[in-house]
């Protein structure tokens, strides 16, 4: 459904370092520049951090989350403490299982340098 995600950042060699820590954890190889952007591709989808390029700040969305896949709790976990080690701030609940409506889900949250709001996400078998 979707061909790419992408945010907005202040400062993209901070945006680039974070973003590789954080999703080193996920096997992701570190972000391409392009000019005023980075990307990060792989074979499920692309996430993009970017410089406005109207030239006005960049801003979080509020109530705007965006999720990346784990393939396990212990993978959210390592992402987690990636993200604080880089300078993120933990939000909501500690990692663990949300019970909901699709399910199990092991689940961590956290703030980027930007304010996104970022999480991991591992869906727990039945």
């Amino acid at each position: 459904m979707f061909s790419h995600i992408m945010i907005g950042t202040n400062d993209l060699d901070k945006a680039k370092s974070f973003y590789d820590d954080l999703l080193s954890t996920l096997e992701v190889r570190p972000a391409r520049v392009d000019g005023h952007r980075i990307f990060y591709i792989t074979k499920t989808g692309v996430f993009s951090v970017s410089k406005p390029i109207n030239g006005e700040p960049a801003t979080c969305a509020n109530g705007g989350t965006i999720g990346f896949a784990c393939n396990s709790p212990e993978q959210v976990d390592k992402w987690h403490a990636a993200g604080i080690a880089a300078g993120a701030k933990s939000i909501e609940d500690p990692p663990g299982i949300r019970q909901g409506p699709g399910g199990k889900l092991y689940l961590a949250y956290l703030r980027d340098l930007d304010g996104n709001k970022i999480c991991a996400m591992h869906r727990m078998p039945s």
